[in-house]
């Protein structure tokens, strides 16, 4: 990992893929399964029969055995800490709101009836992401949750993936990945059935496609590279931080870190420990830590608030008493005990973020991604009535003499 001492900086995000990513959409829409298979064979280098697209029951209920006891407790784990965050985020079903007029307005909240949750490949299976996409889709109420993955060699779904998808109670999966399986979810195939909403992280052409199609189908934003902020003030443990910027690049050399700190001897000891600790973890990529001194903990904020990161920590007295002030972050963690990683598998929090500033704006994915509200209005008795002259004046001041008509002829 590379150590930069002070300039902030911000990521930018990578060029958009829209011609080629287009090509493949446009491909698939018009393709189908053929399309499909025939991007899988050239990106993925799996040679795949049509019927195979789809992961059948007998290899989804063989990948339990497969599993470690271990890995097989922490999906449990997670499984049971994400189902009861997901669920205490439900809202009810209706809320009626009685009206002075003497009618009622009903807002009702319903799930939609099909997700499509991306499963990224690259350089190693993410069971967690099926955990983070599937459970939330469930608790939310979807129907039919749907599961793609790049398949891996000779084009087998991973069985860490598929455990996965059978303990979060998903019997649809596919081997399909890249702007190809973005395409196939939201046109459809001759065997995928077109989704409503596509949540999950991926890379660039799994984004562009995402970007490309929401409006046809929901999507849950669209990811950059991860993320990690730091805010440490007296007391906080440098090595602690260091361990923790370093795990965060482990996501590869795009990822942004930043530690912002008051105390420069603190920022000095976190570049000491990540030169002594880099060079024994090969799964650390070469991404470049930022450590930025500031005037104060206020200004520290103020720096972390403009890069509304996807993850931001607390640590040590001064820093942990701005919890309440935080507004943008995607997650946030608090103490030097809250590490970013127990966010990514097991407590109970989402690990779909927004990145690139987008917290500022938009939720972790949760159960209302796949809830959608509307209204329901009824009109007894005298309320039209009494609303007639006030809608009847707003519409012809509009020039829509019919609208008036239309609510006058219920007086």
């Amino acid at each position: 990992m590379r150590i930069k001492r002070n300039p902030l900086g911000f990521s930018e995000r990578g060029v958009l893929l829209m011609e080629p990513v287009a090509e493949i959409i446009e491909e698939v829409r018009r393709g189908g399964d053929a399309a499909v298979l025939e991007f899988i064979e050239r990106f993925d280098h799996a040679e795949l029969a049509p019927d195979q697209l789809r992961v059948d029951a007998n290899e989804l209920e063989a990948s339990i055995g497969v599993l470690e006891p271990d890995v097989l407790a922490g999906l449990r784990t997670a499984i049971a800490n994400v189902k009861a965050v997901a669920k205490a985020q439900v809202r009810h079903d209706r809320v009626t709101v009685e009206l002075p007029q003497g009618h009622s307005v009903e807002i009702l909240e319903r799930p939609v009836r099909r997700a499509g949750i991306y499963v990224p490949g690259g350089r190693a299976p993410y069971p967690s992401t099926v955990v983070m996409g599937a459970i939330p889709a469930r608790v939310a109420g979807v129907e039919q949750i749907a599961v793609c993955a790049p398949p891996g060699a000779g084009g087998r779904a991973h069985p860490v993936i598929l455990a996965a998808c059978v303990l979060c109670e998903v019997t649809e999966v596919y081997r399909m990945g890249g702007a190809q399986a973005i395409a196939a979810l939201g046109f459809g195939t001759e065997t995928v059935e077109a989704v409503d909403v596509i949540v999950g992280p991926g890379n660039r052409y799994v984004q562009e496609a995402k970007r490309q199609l929401a409006g046809r189908v929901g999507i849950d934003g669209i990811a950059g590279p991860s993320e990690l902020t730091v805010i440490a003030s007296s007391g906080a443990d440098p090595e602690l931080i260091a361990l923790d910027l370093l795990a965060q690049a482990e996501h590869g050399a795009d990822s942004p870190v930043h530690c912002i700190s008051p105390e420069s001897v603190l920022l000095d000891g976190v570049g000491a420990a990540i030169e002594r600790l880099a060079p024994k973890r090969p799964t650390v990529s070469n991404a470049e830590a930022r450590l930025v001194d500031v005037a104060d903990i206020a200004e520290a904020l103020s720096c972390a608030e403009e890069i509304a990161p996807e993850h931001l920590e607390l640590v040590g007295t001064e820093a942990e008493a701005l919890a309440d002030r935080v507004r943008n972050a995607g997650c946030l963690f608090v103490g030097a005990a809250a590490a970013t990683a127990f966010g990514d598998y097991v407590a109970g929090s989402n690990h779909v973020l927004p990145t690139g500033g987008a917290a500022r704006f938009q939720s972790a994915l949760s159960p209302a991604t796949f809830r959608r509200r509307m209204a329901r209005v009824s009109l007894p008795g005298e309320a039209p009535a009494r609303l007639a002259p006030a809608g009847a004046a707003l519409a012809r001041a509009e020039g829509f003499p019919v609208h008036a008509e239309s609510m006058e002829r219920r007086a």
